[in-house]
């Protein structure tokens, strides 16, 4: 019971790996403040959580609108006086080749899925330092340690998250503050259904990659159970992890797997 008593605040709640943090850390009996932009989905997940903890406030909030960000961390710190967990989980997808990607879906996938995680980051940052301990979890992606066909803006934001956060484990502002990223492959998720296309349209496919993808709930437990151990880094794939490890020792092998593989219909 790590996270007993511990307030934690996750955005992107309303489903996915969000939604399933949220229900784990509610069986923790840990003190939630959710926000995701879908209202009633937020309140069904409220509902869910409170079957298990007595604590569970939720923030409506889309987080695209990053110059707003400011006053969504005042909101959630007013909650309880202050965040002892923060997981940056909101973002979103991609299902594009990148010569049929607009640069506007670009903007909006680098918009939500970096900055509107480092702004809210350093929002939060200071009651952190402060405090003097606490943690962050990012939810990152294997597309944040390799690239892949149909994700060069997904995979740009990703690559982006792990310089900043890379940088901020390397600074380390408070002693006891800790970051883990944590990067999934694929997991049985709704993800594709909302990824964009180049156009900027939703995919609404729910891709084979994330029918056969690993179980949310095994997907969480790892996440929690990483940050709980002081990770830094934790990597939860299958197929997706080899295909790391051939990129490393077998460049070459890797350029050429990836490919085949990404560029396959799904």
């Amino acid at each position: 019971m790590y996270y007993e008593n511990k307030v934690v605040f996750i955005t992107g709640a309303s489903s996915g790996i969000g939604k399933e943090m949220a229900v784990q850390l509610a069986k923790q009996k840990a003190k939630l403040v959710l926000t995701a932009r879908r209202a009633d989905v937020l309140a069904e997940v409220q509902q869910l959580c409170l079957q298990y903890t007595s604590h569970c406030d939720t923030i409506v909030f889309d987080l695209s609108k990053t110059d707003q960000i400011g006053q969504l961390a005042t909101e959630a710190l007013a909650k309880h006086g202050y965040i002892d967990v923060l997981v940056n989980n909101a973002g979103v997808s991609q299902r594009s080749l990148t010569i049929d990607t607009d640069i506007s879906v670009d903007r909006r996938i680098m918009e939500l899925d970096y900055f509107a995680t480092i702004t809210l980051t350093k929002a939060l940052l200071p009651q952190f330092v402060q405090r003097g301990h606490g943690h962050i979890i990012v939810i990152s992606s294997v597309s944040g340690l390799m690239g892949f066909p149909m994700r060069s803006a997904y995979a740009a934001a990703k690559h982006a998250l792990h310089g900043f956060f890379e940088t901020l484990q390397t600074e380390k502002p408070a002693e006891k503050l800790y970051v883990t990223i944590a990067c999934p492959g694929r997991v049985n998720t709704p993800i594709s259904m909302s990824a964009l296309t180049g156009d900027g349209k939703p995919h609404q496919v729910m891709d084979d990659g994330q029918k056969n993808g690993i179980p949310v709930d095994t997907c969480v437990r790892k996440i929690l159970t990483a940050a709980q151990n002081g990770k830094r880094l934790i990597k939860i794939a299958r197929a997706e992890g080899l295909l790391l490890f051939i990129k490393r020792i077998a460049p070459g092998l890797f350029f050429k797997i990836a490919h085949k593989k990404g560029m396959q219909p799904h």
